[in-house]
């Protein structure tokens, strides 16, 4: 990149960090571990509820290379905080939703099939599996909890009916007059299938004890929560605390949070003295990593005589699994209702959302979180009223467009700008719509039946707007950069250098990037809800001001000079023959003994959350023999302001619709009357393959935000959040040829010949 390249600007670049992942050198957990460490291995429950009525260690223990067994009472005899905690949502009555115990190892009862319930360490892997295997333990059955639905035996004592929280937002007096004036009352039921992360990189981590200090190296999201569970669980001062991340194979908010296995091997460590590793199986990992989505909801929508929308309404239930993960409660509550009403203008809307219990593993943040849930229900809820009204759903769509802003919703967001109207006229050129009708003919000579589905989106970042960055010069001549977000495949290291380099004219090779490390940075927010670039952006860009505003002055008072400016990567001044490097200023500093000035620290709050939005256009083929799918054409048009590295955004949408279309076709963890999961493997849980993707065209029809200084909305979690609604309307409108009125996720071969079949006997 140009050292003198303006700060913003759109450049491409490839991605450094990808020469150590694709050479072999890149360092994680299990690449990490200290010599000498034990692993630890979990013994989890098989039945998926039930009373501990026996736990029987001592054969564990005899088995030669092990030196640690514990359960839960082994573990709570040491003085630690034996319950993890999670947030807890507002309720519509003004009290706060469950409070449910949710212990590292089982406590007297086991809620789901693959809870820990002791854990043993050894000299080996397999030593610490053999002795495993002989621990006893009984467990008394009781009745399996599985309805998506308030009612059944309670799971937990403060949890009647197993309802973890009954949470409103909206004008429910307001929608219910709306809607007794509306001349057009549609309803659709839609169901959110639950799906599992799986990233590359299963969970795992090591932990390590010094003088007194905890080291906790683990494959996260950020550093500061999983630090506050352990300074509180371990019942330790702050300072005594370390948390590392290193590099991470993927977490899409999986690995966001905190979990019982990374303090379950930080206390063991600090029993023997020695440190102790975990890392997760993959059969281990799709029972216990906590999943995603797992809802249905109800959603009502009315139209006056001009079909504009008049009220929408949507009532959902969503399941929590057995207990409170750290963020399950918000996430098809309060983060479902920041885009309830997605890009239309709907003056009445109001959301009902209650969680429930259920003997399954826990449902937390998934690429998303809440809003890709809340746009595919609006836009297959749009899909349907077009096809109900017979009108075409572009039109109907583009009639109900929110055009002035800013906006208020009537969840109380306030959408600051936009272009919902260009962005969908770009896709319409872009992805050939006019086109459409030869393709379709073009499929049907060959017995195929094609659809074009139409996925209109807003999401809003999320995250804390406190961001804090810290640049130093060094002495070789480069820079280290301490960031608060943390990396697990996005490509950061890449973007904030070219960030240091755009702004100080240092070569962007020169720049180290330091992150995931709560001993060597103050402060951070972590990863997570699309918030890097921008709100890391921002105190990046704030600290480099800072940085050149201190030595401007300096060069003035050292130099006697005035009207000292940095441009073109030098500083200088009218009327002198002054040309100096920031590396040249950073060394006469270095002479004057302002070291103060080499190492600048600032924090910033952006002003607001930002709203990326878009609109992605899918075709599909599809064999009505075999009801087999293919994924023909894609387009997205995206708003996401100004655009930093935009091959890295183009990466970030395509990793986003292909998890998109894994879930609206192929995945699906489903369980059995038992609760066990019937999806444990990649034998039974299918994953989208490159085989299964096209090319996916992609361009930007761009409004910059004005609630952060660098104009940028964020991209992590759109593709996702467009491509369920696109895809599936996609399928329905190629099965809706053949008189399927009503599809739902995942639309898998089988599926979609039995909706196939349905349709055909109905019409005899």
């Amino acid at each position: 990149m140009n050292a003198g390249a303006k700060f913003g600007s759109a450049q491409p670049l490839r991605r450094r960090e990808d020469i150590r992942f694709l050479t072999g050198a890149g360092r994680y957990v299990d690449d990490l571990a200290p010599g000498g460490g034990l692993p630890g291995v979990f013994l989890r429950s098989t039945p998926a509820h039930g009373v501990i009525t026996g736990l029987d260690l001592k054969a564990a223990r005899d088995v030669p290379g092990v030196h640690l067994v514990l359960g839960a009472e082994e573990l709570a005899a040491t003085g630690i905080i034996l319950d993890m905690k999670g947030a807890r949502v507002k309720n519509r009555d003004g009290s706060r939703g469950a409070m449910t115990e949710r212990p590292v190892l089982a406590r007297g009862r086991v809620r789901y099939a693959g809870e820990p319930i002791a854990v043993v360490v050894a000299d080996t892997v397999e030593a610490a599996r053999d002795a495993a295997e002989l621990i006893g333990v009984d467990i008394d059955d009781l009745p399996v909890v599985l309805d998506l639905a308030p009612g059944g035996d309670a799971l937990h004592d403060t949890a009647p009916e197993n309802l973890a929280y009954d949470y409103g937002i909206g004008d429910a007096a307001g929608t219910d007059a709306a809607f007794a004036g509306s001349l057009h009352k549609i309803s659709l039921e839609v169901v959110h299938n639950r799906v599992i992360a799986n990233a590359v990189e299963p969970r795992g981590a090591y932990a390590e004890w010094q003088d007194g200090r905890v080291h906790l190296c683990v494959n996260g999201q950020g550093v500061w929560d999983q630090k506050a569970e352990l300074v509180r669980m371990l019942r330790l001062a702050p300072d005594a605390v370390r948390v590392t991340n290193p590099d991470v194979g993927g977490g899409f908010g999986m690995k966001a949070m905190a979990y019982p296995e990374y303090v379950v091997i930080a206390q063991a460590a600090r029993m023997l003295g020695r440190p102790v590793r975990w890392m997760s199986e993959r059969g281990e990992g799709m029972l216990t990593d906590n999943a995603g989505r797992d809802l249905v909801a109800r959603a009502d929508i009315g139209f006056d005589g001009d079909l504009r929308i008049t009220a929408y309404r949507v009532n959902l239930v969503s399941n929590l699994g057995a207990y409170n993960s750290q963020f399950g409660q918000p996430i098809q509550s309060e983060l479902f209702a920041k885009v309830l009403t997605g890009v239309y203008d709907i003056k009445r809307a109001y959301l009902g959302a209650k969680g429930v219990y259920t003997n399954t593993t826990p449902v937390d943040a998934y690429r998303g979180a809440g809003r890709p849930e809340a746009i595919y229900t609006i836009e297959r809820v749009m899909e349907h009223a077009a096809r109900v009204l017979g009108v075409d759903p572009f039109d109907l769509r583009a009639r109900n467009f929110v055009t002035a802003f800013p906006y208020a919703t009537a969840t109380g967001e306030v959408y600051e700008v936009g272009d919902f109207h260009g962005v969908l006229n770009r896709l319409q050129v872009e992805a050939d719509v006019a086109g459409y009708s030869d393709r379709k003919s073009s499929s049907a000579e060959k017995g195929m039946l094609r659809g074009l589905g139409l996925g209109v989106y807003i999401e809003s970042i999320l995250g804390d707007p406190e961001e804090t960055a810290r640049l130093t010069l060094d002495a070789d001549g480069g820079a280290t950069l301490y960031v608060g977000t943390q990396s697990n495949g996005q490509g950061h290291e890449t973007v904030y250098a070219m960030m240091v380099a755009a702004q100080t004219g240092l070569d962007a090779s020169a720049v180290k990037i330091v992150e995931g490390d709560s001993d060597r940075i103050a402060t951070g927010g972590g990863t997570g809800g699309s918030r890097s670039v921008t709100v890391q952006g921002t105190a990046i860009r704030a600290t480099i001001g800072h940085m050149i505003a201190g030595f401007t002055a300096f060069l003035e008072r050292e130099l006697g000079l005035q009207g000292v400016a940095f441009s073109d990567a030098t500083f200088g001044a009218a009327g002198s023959n002054l040309r100096l490097t920031i590396i040249e200023a950073a060394d006469l500093a270095r002479q004057k003994g302002r070291m103060d000035l080499l190492d600048i620290a600032q924090t910033t709050t952006i002003d607001g959350k930002s709203f990326p939005n878009g609109a992605h256009l899918a075709e599909v083929e599809i064999d009505p023999d075999t009801g087999a799918i293919r994924l023909d054409r894609y387009w997205v048009v995206d708003d996401f302001g100004v655009l930093i590295a935009p091959k890295l955004v183009e990466g970030q949408i395509h990793g986003g619709v292909a998890q998109g279309f894994g879930q609206a076709v192929m995945e699906n963890a489903v369980f059995d009357d038992q609760g066990q999961l019937m999806a444990g493997s990649f034998m039974d849980y299918a994953m989208p393959r490159a085989g299964d993707m096209p090319m996916i065209g992609f361009a930007t029809h761009s409004v910059p935000t004005k609630r952060n200084p660098l104009g940028m909305k964020g991209c992590g979690e759109a593709g996702t959040v467009g491509a369920l609604g696109a895809i599936a309307n996609a399928v329905l409108d190629a099965l809706s040829a053949r008189g399927v009125a009503h599809i739902d996720m995942p639309c898998t071969p089988n599926r979609v010949w039995g909706w196939l079949q349905e349709a055909s006997a109905g019409s005899v």
